[in-house]
């Protein structure tokens, strides 16, 4: 394509999208979009109670701050920023002890620089990814096209290109660094985070051991060709309020296909699986197992693992929606490292009931929920993913028997044998 025609085509893209903002195309499409996203409850076949139902209507409420706050918010291209992710957006099994930063690109055009201290954190990583998200996509209608337009144009179908570790990175005497964020190698002896011709943006994973204690690390990005801010113009409203609302239609398809389909068949067990991880904008410097989980009101879940040496792992419960359970703010609804009581030989057993049956290990409720989603994730592991053994026990025996209810019964196993 000539220079000439590049150049008229994205003039028709400025002007298709400058129409739609006008008129208030872009606006009625979008709220059809959302409108798409709020009716994907009924693809659930299996039983939903009203909690249930209740988290779900609130998790279409999030995925609309999410995609405004990244979108609407923070993808102007001459001014990037590493923001932190809104209150309360854990999307896809987010541990809480981990902090999202984003920066959205529209692609891979530019250059980036970004300078930063290590603080005293004992580890983050940094990621650029992909993502099907047309650049010319504030020019067109999408809610026509439904669940169908994903295949096209969707935020959540994440693929990391590269990353940088913290414990990789070249600092000074001071924990100061600076990360060149390109296509092209810089050339050695400088710290890079390359990045692909369609990147969709950076994210940041900030672990915490005991937040209470430590000094996050800082990050400041900026464009390396010293681009100067400008005030926002119709084109860019039209392509933001196309990418806000097919991430709110995204996000939604993706949990009830994977409540659905991928954890279908993993009730009660804890799957490893790279390609499923891989697929969802994880990054290699972990091992990362999903599965269902069912506890009705009169049961109780004993689960036993033994992590082995990483430098961080966390066992969490969610709910259907892949949402981090209110408790969390509480301090329950999971355990990890720092905080979890092990046995003698280093095992990790953890009770899932409605109320605390008083057994040896660490006690997770779940806080009214019958069923969602469950997560193993260990980082930096030293060692293949554990193996996952789950009893399914009548609360009133375990209560009255403890462990020694676990005798008669057949345990369920799973993690490294399922990867």
């Amino acid at each position: 394509m000539s220079g000439n025609t590049m150049t008229e085509a994205a003039d028709r893209v400025y002007q298709d999208g400058e129409r739609r903002v006008s008129s208030g195309q872009a606006w009625r499409d979008y709220c059809s979009i959302l409108d798409i996203a709020g009716t994907l409850i009924d693809t659930i076949e299996a039983p939903l109670d009203d909690l249930d139902r209740a988290e779900w209507y609130r998790f279409l409420t999030r995925l609309m701050r999410n995609g405004a706050e990244r979108f609407m918010e923070n993808s102007e291209p001459e001014r990037p920023r590493l923001r932190v992710t809104p209150w309360r957006q854990g999307i896809n099994f987010q541990s809480p002890d981990q902090d999202h930063l984003l920066c959205e690109f529209i692609d891979g055009t530019h250059d980036y620089v970004i300078e930063g201290s290590l603080g005293t954190i004992p580890y983050f990583v940094i990621a650029s990814w992909s993502a099907p998200m047309p650049v010319d996509a504030g020019s067109s209608d999408w809610a026509d096209n439904g669940v169908e337009g994903l295949a096209e144009f969707n935020p959540a179908a994440l693929r990391t290109t590269g990353f940088l570790q913290s414990n990789m990175l070249r600092t000074d005497e001071a924990g100061k660094f600076e990360i060149i964020v390109s296509r092209n190698n810089p050339g050695e002896g400088l710290n890079w985070l390359p990045i692909e011709a369609d990147c969709a943006g950076l994210l940041v994973r900030n672990v915490y051991h005991d937040r209470a204690e430590t000094v996050p690390p800082q990050f400041d990005i900026r464009r390396a060709d010293g681009s100067a801010p400008r005030p926002i113009n119709l084109s860019d409203v039209s392509l933001n309020l196309a990418r806000a609302g097919q991430t709110v239609l995204a996000y939604a398809h993706m949990v009830c296909h994977w409540w659905q389909e991928t954890l279908a068949a993993s009730e009660n067990r804890i799957v490893f699986d790279d390609e499923v991880y891989l697929s969802n904008g994880g990054v290699a410097d972990r091992y990362h197992g999903f599965g269902r989980w069912s506890c009705p009101q009169d049961r109780a879940l004993v689960i036993e693992f033994t992590p082995g040496t990483c430098e961080y792992w966390i066992f969490q419960l969610c709910n259907i929606w892949q949402e981090n359970l209110d408790n969390y703010e509480d301090g329950n609804g999971y355990t990890q490292n720092k905080i979890s009581t092990k046995l003698p030989d280093g095992t990790i057993r953890v009770i899932i009931a409605h109320e605390d049956p008083g057994v040896q290990g660490n006690y997770i409720s779940p806080f009214g929920h019958k069923q969602g989603g469950m997560s193993l994730r260990l980082i930096k592991p030293q060692a293949p993913a554990p193996e996952v053994v789950l009893y399914d026990v009548a609360l009133e025996e375990l209560k009255e028997n403890g462990l020694d209810a676990l005798k008669t019964l057949k345990p369920v196993t799973s993690g490294v044998a399922q990867s």
